[in-house]
């Protein structure tokens, strides 16, 4: 098992690179056929959705726009329902079909409040998409949320995308923290 040094934590190898190509390459051959005489709009939940949005997008054959919001609710390694967004949605979603690109869903406080923000401007439909989804740490109720990558276990994780204090968004694997007591083999 491969780990690595994030900070002052140590995480083991979770998700190779290759596992999350095969399941993004489904991921994208399930929207062009779901939005195949459609023109969706994707929107990238930064900074986190970032590298699975453009590997995303590259599956992506149907005509489509693409545009970022960046919301933050982590504190370290905890998930906070306090939500500051940095700078917001585009202006023109009305009865247009959007696609939320996230990298993780596990409260669902963030993902929560940027559907009501969507959801004002009366769009055509609204999916999420997300790499990973943390069934147990959910606190809220999403029925948008249409395309998962992974289901994963209440763990902090980083890599691709996810950060730990803004470090380990480079990796190409996704790491799950390591607790102590856990094998490092």
């Amino acid at each position: 098992m491969s780990t690595i040094e994030v900070g002052d934590k140590m995480f083991s190898r979770f998700i190779p690179n290759d596992d999350i190509n095969k399941r993004t390459r489904l991921i994208g051959i399930q929207l062009n056929i779901d939005y195949e005489d459609k023109c969706p709009v994707f929107i990238g939940v930064l900074n986190g959705s970032f590298l699975f949005m453009a590997d995303l997008l590259k599956e992506v054959d149907v005509p489509c726009e693409v545009g970022f919001i960046k919301i933050s609710s982590y504190e370290g390694t905890e998930s906070k329902a306090v939500i500051k967004e940095a700078f917001g949605l585009p202006d023109n979603l009305h009865n247009r079909h959007v696609v939320l690109v996230e990298d993780i869903v596990d409260t669902g406080f963030t993902l929560t409040y940027l559907l009501e923000k969507v959801y004002l401007q009366q769009p055509a439909s609204i999916r999420v998409c997300t790499l990973l989804y943390k069934p147990a740490a959910i606190q809220t109720s999403i029925k948008e949320l249409e395309y998962i990558g992974f289901e994963i276990p209440n763990n902090f994780v980083v890599g691709y995308g996810l950060d730990y204090n803004g470090l380990g968004r480079n990796l190409k694997d996704i790491y799950s923290l390591v607790q102590d007591g856990d094998s490092l083999h």
